[in-house]
């Protein structure tokens, strides 16, 4: 059992895995969309929810299935080969490589801070129109540490999610009692709270990229809504990565589920905490040209960092660092949680003749190694292209739908296998799930009708899935055929 991931390890991937950047950086922009505190900690909640549902629903699929794989395992199970496989290829090659990738530059730039010749702007090298940014050398260096790292072996990965995930967990608990009890402005609170659910017009950008007023009322708000949670949805993602692991864990018919509710209700907790800390500390309206954080406040925070602007509230211009510390922490743990778990899902693909050969075994310290220098290859290669953020707003619509997809799959399999052992059943089945998929597809069906430039290329990197599938299926039963 020493090489096994343990309740505590399992709790810490998922909170790990969640908590990365996106919490000291996404709420000035739904502040601008929602316009009104309320609607703020609205949406993180709503987030939360759906997430928190999520979480109760898949526990059941994850105890049905303790193996490596995860969703790909789920979804072969329920519907067929071809959807499993269809997930497994946009993880790969959008969703965790993508991830990995963005986080990675995300902890570069924040040490570019510290550092000056890591600064985002530093060009190490230029040709025709492309240039090698210090960013990226050291956000592929900062993947290749921590594939090396994961490579070694299982308890490698553990100390460093234990460590990293604890370090920003506690951070975080400090910027929320600090921002609150000590540091707090009861005059800046009672001035939100007095306009908590006021429905201010909110601020969308023009075509030149300037904030223009925009009148929020019945159906108008309700899309807003919809477009607020995309960020607040995006922070709380990869809460699943546990599942990929699943065969690696002690009795994971008991943990799987255990760990997916309270690790996601410890991050969804402390992400609401943390905007109630920014509205104690920041006005939340404020003016686009404001000349210092007090008066940009919540809503135009420089550069979207509002992390940085609450800690400027409260340690003055030894603010930067300060965050910049906290950011490179979080983001290192978070990029450990998805480098150690995703690998996983990949090696499962493989097993099933549905990737590269090399991928479905173990190396002699008894973790996928190929698999992780694969998947080292593709991010880093992502991190060159430059282009991960775009791919990553393409295919949050399609996450979502495979989100549903897998949900949906719960019902299915209560059809198709219902004999089948379920050591955890869902809570409050049909109604948790059921409600998971009504709020998960109407934030689809919004996204698809307001941001159809962001919906449709995510549909378009699915369906090219369609054809790689049968060309690894015919080389998998020629391969079989072979003498």
């Amino acid at each position: 059992m020493k090489n096994k991931l343990t309740l505590t390890d399992a709790i810490l991937i998922v909170s790990g895995s969640m908590i990365g950047s996106g919490i000291f950086k996404v709420s000035p922009d739904i502040a601008r969309t929602v316009g009104g505190p309320g609607w703020l900690l609205a949406i993180w909640g709503i987030a939360g929810l759906i997430t928190i549902l999520g979480a109760l629903s898949l526990g059941e699929l994850a105890a049905m299935f303790p193996k490596a794989g995860g969703p790909y395992v789920f979804l072969k199970e329920a519907f067929s080969p071809l959807i499993g496989f269809l997930y497994g290829w946009t993880v790969f090659l959008v969703v965790q490589c993508g991830t990995i990738a963005a986080v990675a530059v995300a902890f570069a730039s924040y040490f570019g801070e510290l550092v000056p010749i890591f600064h985002e702007d530093h060009v190490l090298f230029s040709a025709g129109g492309w240039s090698f940014k210090s960013t990226q050398f050291l956000g592929i260096a900062v993947i290749g540490l921590l594939t090396f790292l994961n490579s070694q072996g299982l308890k490698y990965g553990k100390v460093i999610q234990r460590i990293f995930t604890f370090a920003k967990i506690f951070s975080l608990i400090g910027l929320i009692v600090l921002g609150i009890f000590v540091f707090g402005n009861w005059d800046i609170w009672l001035a939100n709270w007095n306009q908590f659910w006021l429905l201010q017009p909110s601020y969308v950008q023009d075509d030149s990229g300037q904030f223009v007023l925009a009148d929020l009322s019945g159906t108008v708000l309700l899309s807003a809504i919809g477009v607020a949670l995309v960020g607040a949805l995006f922070s709380c993602d990869a809460w699943n990565n546990v599942t990929f692991i699943a065969g690696e864990m002690e009795h994971p018919e008991k943990n799987l589920p255990r760990s997916l509710f309270w690790g996601v209700l410890l991050v969804v907790s402390l992400y609401i905490l943390a905007n109630v800390a920014y509205l104690f500390l920041l006005p939340f309206y404020g003016n686009p040209e404001g000349n210092d954080a007090l008066s940009r406040g919540i809503q135009f925070a420089f550069d979207n960092r509002i992390g940085t602007a609450a800690a400027f509230m409260m340690f003055g211009q030894v603010a930067t660092l300060i965050m910049a510390l906290l950011i490179m922490v979080s983001t290192f743990g978070c990029n450990n949680g998805i480098i150690f778990a995703s690998a996983r899902v990949y090696q499962a693909m493989a097993i099933d003749g549905l990737f590269f050969d090399r991928m479905k075994d173990n190396n002699r310290n008894g973790v996928p190694g190929n698999a992780l220098w694969i998947q080292f290859v593709w991010a880093s290669l992502l991190c060159l292209s430059g282009k991960y953020g775009n791919l990553l707003d393409y295919v949050m619509f399609a996450v979502m739908l495979f989100a549903i997809v897998t949900i949906a799959g719960l019902f299915v399999l209560r059809v198709k296998q219902p004999n089948l052992p379920r050591p955890y059943r869902a809570f409050a089945y049909p109604f948790v799930p059921a409600l998971y998929i009504l709020l998960a597809g109407l934030f689809c069906l919004n996204l698809l009708f307001q941001k159809p430039e962001y919906t449709f290329p995510g549909l378009v990197i699915v369906a090219l899935g369609i054809p790689v599938y049968y060309f690894w299926k015919h080389r998998s039963a020629a391969a079989t055929q072979a003498p």
